[in-house]
């Protein structure tokens, strides 16, 4: 293994090895939403995001092997045998549940230097240990503590583990992450690593995932929150803004009705 498949990002512009891009106009319900995506892959170091125009399988995507469709009056299909998450916990019980990306929505990193790197988190890959350089972006630290105290939050990156889970170990000093998911708990559907909430074993109108990819969420739109690929700006208040949003949201017994009524404005 090497360094194309530990860390599933999109590509940033400003940097050399860019060799491909294309841009996709998501429509959202507040104005720091409502902008261009620019999505690209590196050649040597991503692997994940190949096709942002994927479509979601026209099949029952409840499960994770994604069946063909089911014959007239077929029993429909079981749920699966294990969800990704555990029981929700006592002090859980009646919080909605946040699922959190982490590359490019919480942090941007990269195995080039980078001189005010927030971490430096050593990997192995194939018996060599290589440096990955992170930062950290601007107000994740207050948007963390935030949404732990009103969801259970869950980390869900497409990344591998042994990147990831030390990032989370620096990035989350509170335990706010009541799990973690990585790459093998994707469903790879059409060259892309996607997210299926249905599998994580909570009700669906009490589920809102936060990330900057379209392709990772492809399954369930509707449950989104996007947010914009960040790299470097230290001027950035995505997070920030996002906020009141989540507030509210945190009151709400259906997201839905919430998220459906923002997409409309």
């Amino acid at each position: 293994m090497d360094n194309t498949s530990i860390i599933t990002q999109v590509a940033n512009p400003k940097e050399e090895e860019i060799i491909s891009s294309s841009q996709e106009k998501v429509s959202q319900s507040n104005s720091s939403l409502k902008k261009h995506r620019n999505r690209s892959i590196f050649s040597p170091f991503f692997c994940c995001f190949r096709d942002y125009n994927v479509e979601p399988p026209a099949t029952n995507n409840k499960t994770c092997s994604l069946p063909p469709p089911a014959e007239e009056n077929s029993p429909p299909p079981k749920p699966p045998a294990e969800y990704l998450l555990p029981e929700v916990s006592i002090n859980d019980y009646s919080k909605n549940c946040v699922v959190i990306d982490l590359d490019e929505t919480l942090v941007h990193s990269s195995f080039k230097p980078i001189s005010n790197a927030d971490f430096i988190v050593p990997v192995e890959i194939d018996g060599t240990v290589h440096q990955v350089y992170v930062l950290k972006r601007p107000h994740v630290d207050e948007f963390l503590q935030k949404l732990g105290e009103l969801f259970e939050c869950v980390l869900f990156t497409a990344s591998l583990a042994k990147y990831a889970d030390p990032v989370a170990d620096l990035l989350d000093r509170w335990g706010v992450f009541r799990a973690r998911l990585f790459r093998e708990s994707c469903v790879f559907h059409r060259g892309n690593y996607v997210k299926d909430l249905s599998l994580l074993g909570r009700e669906l109108n009490k589920v809102i995932i936060v990330d900057n990819s379209p392709a990772s969420y492809i399954f369930h739109p509707e449950n989104a929150v996007p947010v914009q690929s960040w790299f470097d700006d230290m001027t950035d208040t995505e997070l920030l803004d996002l906020l009141p949003l989540f507030e509210g949201l945190s009151k709400e017994t259906d997201v839905y009705s919430v998220l459906q009524s923002l997409r409309a404005r």
